[in-house]
């Protein structure tokens, strides 16, 4: 379900702050967050931020496809491995 427009975009305060400072100093670091639940912004496009996946940071480049986005969506929580091969069942 989306957010009601009325409301506005949800951006974590302290991300923002990470965000805008990084514009102005020019800074090429990744902006590590654990706020998944955000929204990626304009202003975010061209920076890197270093998305919480539960275990480890997964670095992401901020494209212009991607606003409107939320964080998590680029950071998966879960690890596929694959469904079992026909020589692993028995039977």
């Amino acid at each position: 379900m989306s957010r009601s427009v009325k409301k506005g975009p949800h951006v974590d305060a302290k991300l923002m702050k990470k965000v805008v400072r990084a514009q102005k100093t020019g800074a090429r670091a990744a902006i590590r967050t654990w706020a998944r639940s955000s929204m990626m912004m304009p202003e975010m496009v061209g920076l890197t931020l270093a998305i919480h996946d539960g275990r480890r940071f997964v670095s992401v480049l901020v494209t212009e496809n991607m606003v409107g986005h939320r964080l998590g969506e680029f950071a998966p929580t879960r690890l596929f491995r694959g469904h079992s091969s026909k020589s692993d069942r028995t039977g």
